[in-house]
């Protein structure tokens, strides 16, 4: 009877390290919509659930208006926090949610520090600058299947050499909520473009041993010009330019930035919650509440 129950004792040991041990590592195949769904969540934060990562990216801002030269508006440093959870849909399958607040700041071109107030060089006003800071920038969830059975697949990923590829042109054009009602009929739509291009090492991403990867993504945004610099309708466009890479931790972020988030945005020091309901927020939808409170206080005659 002894030795019967040692040999169970043993077996049920044996059983338990069975399935308390790891998966056994393997190659994520892209063409295979739930692998497909992992690899995005593993560029966008990680494997874990609610582990927070952080992008940094750096560049400049051009103008672009019609019979003059280029000019080097600003230069800027920005970077979005975030963090993915898992999904389950009964019919969609297991996919992620992604939640995420981001800041962009202008920088002098010159001095690289971070512009307060800005001379319009076309109007010859002053105008204060409000950063680019719009809490949340939430995704939409991403399924291994759509609603109508579709195969997700990574939009236009291709592998070349030892890197994955991932380039993605997001097309804007929507109803303007500092315009009027009318947009249909005289115009005033948002209309911008925003293009990311991520690069990550094929051997990082597809191999399940790395509970994360590392990419570098380039962000071009080419849109109409910011409402807070009062341009009143002018032609011309803006054009941002810049790069950067997912980071290990916050520390790893620029002085310039940390310092600014530290003395006016210190809540973007941790993404959102993973339930965050909220709207996105945009530098068109931030403005115009800040304009709203304004235009209220001062009407009130406080």
């Amino acid at each position: 009877m002894k030795r019967y129950f040692t040999r169970s004792a043993a077996i049920a040991a044996l059983s338990a390290m069975a399935f308390s041990a790891p998966l056994a590592a393997r190659t994520l195949d892209p063409e295979k919509p739930e692998d497909a769904v992992e690899i995005s969540k593993r560029v966008q934060c990680g494997e874990a659930d609610g582990s927070p990562a952080i992008f940094h990216w750096s560049g400049k801002v051009y103008s672009r208006v019609q019979g003059e030269p280029d000019r080097n508006l600003f230069n800027v440093e920005g970077m979005n926090i975030r963090q993915c959870v898992k999904v389950t849909d009964p019919k969609r399958g297991t996919g992620y949610r992604q939640v995420a607040r981001e800041v962009t700041f202008y920088l002098d071109p010159e001095t690289n520090e971070v512009v307060r107030t800005w001379d319009n060089p076309w109007t010859g006003e002053t105008v204060n600058v409000m950063q680019i800071a719009n809490d949340p920038v939430n995704m939409r969830t991403v399924f291994p299947y759509s609603t109508d059975g579709k195969a997700y697949k990574i939009p236009n990923m291709r592998q070349q050499g030892k890197w994955m590829l991932m380039p993605l042109e997001i097309p804007l054009f929507y109803h303007n909520v500092l315009a009027g009602d009318y947009q249909d009929y005289v115009g005033n739509k948002y209309h911008a473009m925003e293009i990311f291009d991520f690069a990550v090492l094929a051997d990082e991403i597809l191999d399940t041993d790395n509970p994360t990867a590392y990419p570098t993504v380039s962000w071009m945004r080419v849109s109409d010009w910011m409402p807070w610099m009062k341009m009143r309708g002018r032609q011309g466009q803006m054009v941002f330019n810049a790069m950067g890479t997912k980071l290990t931790n916050y520390d790893d972020l620029p002085k310039v930035i940390k310092d600014e988030i530290a003395l006016n945005h210190p809540e973007y020091t941790s993404p959102p919650p993973a339930d965050d309901a909220r709207p996105n927020e945009t530098t068109w939808t931030v403005f115009k509440q800040m304009i709203d409170a304004q235009r209220a206080k001062e009407k009130s005659g406080k």
